[in-house]
């Protein structure tokens, strides 16, 4: 029996869920043909070239997992004359569906990231950026400031009306004393005080957080369930939060340290290569031994330019795909030694990984990795 196309999304989205994916990425399902057919057989792929589209047509796949997306930067138009608008055109005429992971599976557990450091060893790792996530039921902070023996009634109020939700707990609140004041003016109807007269009252600052969909129906609970004419009450936009686990690239730390040269057989062991690229430092030509790594697939410079250098304690070893020439060589000098596979090379041997996840939840379906599929690349 066949897998409805949405099944295998939603499987893609939870190991890779999209809202890990940088802002500048255009990941997820990404062609989606108007008679979607059930899915049998998968095709993975890093670049969704023309061979690799006629692979997937000789194998009767109903869908293609391209790590990088084919569309990146949008289309102005449908037409015959480049690979890419024939790939999209052929692939809706064809009913064939196209998914890309790209960032997402960098930056989620298990995903690309964290493979490349199993292949330099096991040991701690972390993001060097972590995914910022904005939880909907925590978009909002309302704060308002209550009587004290009006308080318990507030908070009731509003979580009733969808405040204060934080996971699978409600009517979280935060309660804090102070003293509130106050001088009602001509045409006021104080519920404490007199007009012309200044009020001061024991107050609590009630916090609690909101939801920007609930935020109509918490306020109108405010006001009801407030004893005061007109109460006093903020709004505050709450910033987005990391997530430990997931985020860009990863600081590794080795539980053993490795030399250089044991580091290098690792990684063209791991990613299945004759020949890598290599810059040591002259430390790391001697023989030191090496803890502390950085690791990012596909192209790391820019991230790597957030870390400190290796006397600072930054990273010993920086690993990745591809770096601008002064920026290996600004590591180097400031001690750290640079592993660099080119592009694909540090993202390709993790599509049986990703194929493999895949099966252990959909097990019926056949998952193909690409054969026509390669570094565009060649040292000869």
């Amino acid at each position: 029996m066949a897998t409805s196309l949405a099944e295998v999304v939603q499987v893609l989205e939870q190991l890779a869920p999209t809202r890990f994916a940088e802002d500048w990425d255009n990941v997820g399902l990404l062609v989606e043909p108007a008679d979607v057919r059930g899915i049998t057989q998968v095709l993975f792929t890093i670049d969704l070239t023309e061979p690799v589209f006629a692979e997937a047509l000789s194998l009767g796949v109903e869908l293609i997992v391209a790590y990088h997306p084919p569309i990146f930067r949008g289309l102005k138009r449908l037409t015959q004359r480049t690979p890419l608008e024939r790939v999209v055109t052929q692939a809706l005429s064809e009913n064939i569906a196209i998914y890309s992971p790209h960032t997402a599976v960098d930056a989620a557990p298990g995903g690309v990231n964290d493979w490349l450091c199993d292949v330099l060893g096991s040991g701690e790792s972390r993001p060097i950026e972590q995914t910022l996530e904005l939880d909907p039921e925590q978009a909002l902070k309302l704060v308002t400031f209550i009587p004290t023996e009006h308080a318990e009634a507030l908070r009731m109020a509003l979580g009733r009306a969808g405040a204060g939700r934080i996971g699978n707990y409600f009517e979280c609140a935060f309660s804090s004393p102070g003293q509130g004041s106050f001088r009602p003016g001509e045409g006021a109807n104080p519920y404490i005080g007199s007009v012309g007269q200044t009020e001061v009252v024991e107050e609590l600052r009630v916090e609690m957080v909101c939801a920007r969909k609930h935020l109509a129906l918490v306020s109108e609970a405010l006001k009801q369930a407030h004893p005061y004419e007109e109460a006093a009450w903020e709004v505050y936009a709450l910033e987005p939060r990391p997530r430990h686990a997931s985020g860009m690239g990863r600081l590794h730390e080795l539980g053993k340290p490795a030399t250089l040269a044991e580091l290098v057989s690792r990684v063209k062991v791991g990613l299945g290569l004759d020949y890598i690229r290599v810059a040591a430092s002259e430390a790391h030509k001697a023989g030191q031994p090496i803890s502390r790594t950085a690791v990012c697939a596909g192209a790391g410079g820019s991230l790597f330019e957030k870390l400190p250098v290796s006397g600072r304690g930054g990273p010993e070893l920086l690993f990745t795909g591809e770096m601008r020439h002064h920026d290996v060589l600004a590591r180097v000098a400031s001690g750290s030694s640079v592993i660099l596979c080119d592009h694909t090379n540090t993202e390709r041997g993790y599509l049986p990984q990703l194929a493999q996840r895949v099966r252990d939840e959909l097990p019926e379906l056949e998952l193909v990795i690409s054969e026509r599929d390669h570094d565009p690349l060649d040292i000869v």
